[in-house]
């Protein structure tokens, strides 16, 4: 008798009870131009994982080529466990993936509510768990200046509240792998250490973070480890505990 979905899940689970995002032996392309060199991580349930790196390491790369967005992809990407390397970008969100990228993606023509709802709910697929997508009272808990500025198009918001609000719309899909890329940048102190919040608050709750990140201020008190990137290749793997001896060789690395 073939398996049922419930024992496929449950051996997905089995075989892979932490690992949530794991990428052996990954390169990626732009048409003719090579952009990652065998990139090698791995992220656990739960966890926030920086991407470090000079700019044109191959950070917003990756992410890219984890959602399916990049042209040719080599190597093995699986999430909860099922390979996704060959997979559409609309498939791999199915696998709980919320992808937010640096433009933030906002629609002009849209209200800030419009552009909340956009989104589609995602319905998950065996062995590949879905958060409980956020209601819209949740979702002003976090950001209440998305409730006052509801009726705003999205470009009149604030670049603090631009970014808020590409955050709040994957967190309505119900994605539990999130992939945030620069959230932080260009944006006031008071902004960015609510961001901070943010994501110590989306940990507590059990959401799994990689997040590509220049501001190393931001990232450090966040992070449980810390991939370094050069080259399209990961150059240095380094947990947030060896932080302090290690922060000579890495600002060294950064160019700091």
């Amino acid at each position: 008798m073939p398996p049922t979905a419930a024992t496929a899940t449950a051996t997905v689970t089995a075989l892979h009870p932490d690992e949530v995002l794991t990428v052996r032996g990954l390169h990626a392309w732009y048409g003719e131009s090579h952009i990652l060199h065998g990139v090698d991580l791995e992220v656990k349930r739960g966890e926030v994982v920086t991407l470090l790196g000079r700019n044109g390491a191959g950070r917003t790369t990756l992410l890219r080529a984890l959602m399916g967005l990049t042209g040719r992809r080599q190597g093995s990407i699986r999430i909860h466990g099922r390979e996704a390397t060959g997979l559409p970008p609309h498939r791999i969100a199915h696998l709980g993936v919320g992808y937010c990228p640096e433009e933030r993606g906002i629609f002009a023509t849209l209200s800030a509510h419009e552009n909340l709802l956009l989104p589609p709910r995602l319905r998950g697929t065996p062995g590949a768990p879905v958060q409980a997508a956020m209601s819209l009272d949740e979702i002003h808990a976090l950001f209440p200046n998305l409730r006052e500025r509801a009726l705003s198009p999205g470009t009149r918001l604030s670049g603090g509240e631009q970014q808020m609000l590409a955050i709040a719309r994957i967190l309505r899909t119900g994605a539990s792998l999130l992939l945030l890329d620069e959230i932080s940048e260009g944006l006031a102190p008071v902004i960015v250490q609510a961001l901070g919040r943010l994501i110590t608050t989306l940990k507590a709750r059990g959401y799994t973070i990689l997040m590509v990140e220049q501001n190393f201020r931001f990232a450090a008190p966040l992070a449980d480890r810390f991939y370094v990137m050069e080259g399209g290749r990961v150059i240095e793997h380094i947990h947030a505990a060896e932080l302090p001896q290690r922060q000579a060789a890495l600002n060294e690395l950064l160019g700091v």
